[in-house]
């Protein structure tokens, strides 16, 4: 959800948001104003001002779009269950911390209903990744413990043979709570199969149309990448500094970065596909620990924002900022391609999907001069990443299924 903020109030948002803090951009799990420890179903969450940094590109780049555009306070959780109780849960959990923080924001008001008001700010987001849908907070947490529980027998009794350890492994395994997974029921099952064939169907239903319209269309493509203009300023020290403050402090980091679409129809209607495709991937193919090649992102969202003149991308990945450039530059730079080239003063590419993100130094200098500070970021699981969930989880699968020969020395490896 986002909402715009009260003009001239910035540093006094920012300097309530840090008492929120522990170290620069932490969040306290138990502070006082929204303590996010306490709701068990948050995985990551953040409060973010929505402040472009470069929105003065468009006096250079794009004179037909407005040189101001609201600055707004966002809110961003990804979580367990269903939307509406979310937000009861929050508000339940949070109400005044919640209304002082809001009451920064142009239209809340002392009286306002709060759960209404989230809601009614609450934008849909036009693409969405979850490294592993279906995997709840409590099933991380579960699984976690269960590690933690079989790791030192496993280091005792390191000597005996597969067999034994198996035995006390399995005993041990036994004592620790293990909710059983969730299964999706019928009615979801048949909504997901639904939402695959869409794609498809819509495939066959506009195939003629695409037939006449490809020559056109790569035309117009074409030349538009060979006369879009490129900004990629080198980096501000200052800045770098300041951004630089709010990493490293987990394994796991955020990002949160913002910029305006080219000027036009022919971009904005092109971003809405591309993204619209994204997130029936997310939903359908890359569902299951890696997103293409990468497998260091948690979640990761795209929020259209003033009527899609503008685009916010926030997500959460293992490593540091560097790392997680070069991560996708060297394995998906196709996809930085397909979901931000039609971004005003992106590295020009070819053909869509080539070119772009391989100009490294153009490409991570356009990513920078786009990203904004997390004024809070939360993260529930604090020291573990997406491949120590995913070891928890086979190590628990073999709890349940116990594994023989070979597959029972990987297990033991595992733990």
């Amino acid at each position: 959800m986002a909402a715009p903020i009260r003009f001239g109030c910035r540093a006094d948002l920012e300097s309530l948001l840090a008492t929120m803090t522990r170290e620069p951009g932490q969040a306290d799990p138990e502070n006082a104003l929204v303590p996010f420890g306490r709701l068990n179903r948050i995985h990551v969450a953040r409060f973010v001002i929505l402040d472009d940094p470069s929105l003065p590109d468009r006096l250079l780049l794009a004179e037909s779009l407005p040189v101001h555009e609201p600055v707004r306070l966002a809110f961003i959780a990804d979580f367990d269950g269903d939307e509406a109780d979310f937000f009861d849960a929050l508000a339940a959990l949070a109400e005044a911390g919640l209304r002082r923080i809001f009451s920064f924001c142009i239209d809340f008001t002392p009286d306002a209903d709060l759960v209404e008001w989230m809601r009614d700010h609450n934008l849909p987001t036009a693409a969405n990744y979850i490294n592993w849908r279906g995997r709840s907070t409590r099933q991380i947490g579960e699984e976690a413990a269960l590690h933690r529980a079989l790791r030192p027998a496993r280091l005792l009794h390191d000597g005996l043979a597969p067999e034994a350890l198996q035995r006390i492994l399995l005993n041990i395994g036994g004592t620790v709570p293990l909710t059983p997974l969730r299964r999706s029921g019928l009615a979801e099952k048949l909504l997901d199969i639904g939402h695959f064939l869409l794609l498809p169907a819509i495939g066959l239903l506009l195939f003629p149309f695409v037939i006449v319209g490809a020559i056109p269309f790569v035309l117009v493509l074409r030349h538009r990448e060979r006369t879009d203009p490129v900004l990629a300023p080198v980096p501000d020290r200052a800045r770098n500094r300041m951004l630089s403050a709010q990493e490293d402090h987990d394994i796991t980091n955020q990002y949160s970065a913002i910029g305006s679409l080219k000027p036009g129809r022919f971009r904005r209607w092109l971003t809405v596909v591309i993204l619209w495709v994204i997130n029936w991937g997310a939903r359908h193919i890359y569902r299951k620990g890696r997103l293409a090649r990468v497998n260091t992102i948690h979640f990761a969202s795209w929020t259209f924002l003033d009527e899609r003149r503008r685009v916010y991308f926030a997500s959460n990945y293992d490593g540091s900022r560097e790392a997680y450039n070069d991560d996708f530059i060297n394995k998906v730079a196709f996809g930085l391609n397909l979901s931000f080239s039609n971004g005003l003063g992106y590295p020009r590419t070819d053909w869509l999907i080539l070119g772009g993100a391989r100009r490294e130094q153009d490409f991570k200098r356009y990513l920078f001069h786009h990203q904004i500070p997390t004024q809070v970021w939360y993260k529930a699981f604090p020291g573990l990443s997406n491949y120590d969930m995913a070891r928890n989880a086979r190590i628990r699968a073999g709890i349940d299924h116990p594994p023989r020969g070979k597959a029972l020395r990987r297990w033991l490896a595992e733990i």
